[in-house]
């Protein structure tokens, strides 16, 4: 792979993959019509992902850090309600049981771990589906055009105060299963979930928080199904260097990317992108009757 081809896959990645447009509808629809390669390897494939997710994790570290936190500390709690309950069955003296989730992030971590189940389900139901759709080009100019709505509709919604303290875990499903159907090309991961959330009733910045802290379960689950069918993997040392300069740019990308969004997201701007999903859309599916 050389250096411009690296480049051009490292930015088309980090800004789909954060704005609401849908990377994998647009690699599908570059190498359909465009005649682009967008088969990189599974080497640079995973490289990319460890990119993106470095962009959310320079740019939520606070959050993530006290996820990481407060996930040990539920660990802790229920291990020490075991022991607890195990005591009480041989004592007379009862112990009396530790509240689990007692904090917002507790919550939260409890949020993301309740979404993440039905995106894996999802994602492993339709992988055959998903591989499919991604040779023609109408299954992601639909799916584009769904985005496209999803967008539109999410600026008519009303913002209401649900955040890491106060979200039900019901709420916290139905943005899982909608992250499950975004694996098709075409629907934007993180246009569909914001939306959801909106949906659901969340602050607008969590909305977009929970987005993207939703999107590491997702991209490291997919760069593990990655890894299963790696075996001897042969890179020269100029092409290795091309694929870290990909990872350092998809990183650079993404990360201005998720910050223009909150802005984005906050001013209620999403139309623009509605629009452009929708040009893109009908593109997509006038080339596919065309060529």
């Amino acid at each position: 792979m050389s250096l411009l081809e690296a480049l051009f896959l490292a930015v088309v990645q980090g800004v789909a993959e954060f704005l609401p447009i849908s990377s994998s509808g647009h690699l599908a629809i570059f190498k359909n019509v465009f005649g682009v390669n967008t088969d990189t390897g599974l080497l640079y494939d995973v490289m990319l992902h460890v990119g993106t997710l470095a962009a959310v994790f320079i740019v939520y570290w606070k959050d993530i850090w006290e996820l990481i936190r407060e996930g040990f500390a539920i660990i802790g709690a229920a291990l020490s309600n075991t022991f607890k309950f195990i005591t009480n069955l041989f004592s007379k003296e009862k112990k009396e049981y530790t509240q689990v989730i007692n904090t917002p992030y507790r919550r939260f971590v409890m949020l993301v771990i309740i979404s993440t189940i039905p995106t894996g389900i999802l994602g492993i139901v339709l992988s055959d589906v998903i591989e499919n759709a991604s040779t023609t080009l109408l299954v992601p100019g639909i799916c584009l055009l769904i985005t496209s709505l999803l967008l539109y509709i999410s600026e008519k919604v009303p913002e209401k105060d649900f955040n890491e303290s106060n979200t039900s875990y019901g709420k916290g499903l139905i943005i899982g299963i909608v992250q499950g159907f975004a694996t098709l090309p075409g629907i934007s991961r993180s246009g569909s979930t914001i939306t959801a959330g909106l949906f659901c009733g969340l602050e607008r910045s969590f909305a977009v928080k929970y987005s993207f802290i939703l999107s590491i379960p997702a991209i490291l689950g997919a760069a593990v199904l990655e890894l299963k069918d790696f075996n001897e993997i042969s890179v020269g040392s100029v092409e290795l260097v091309n694929y870290i300069v990909g990872m350092v740019v998809a990183a650079v990308v993404g990360y201005i990317c998720i910050r223009w969004l909150l802005v984005l997201v906050k001013n209620k701007k999403f139309k623009y992108f509605s629009i452009y999903c929708f040009a893109v859309g009908i593109i997509a599916i006038v080339a596919h009757f065309v060529i």
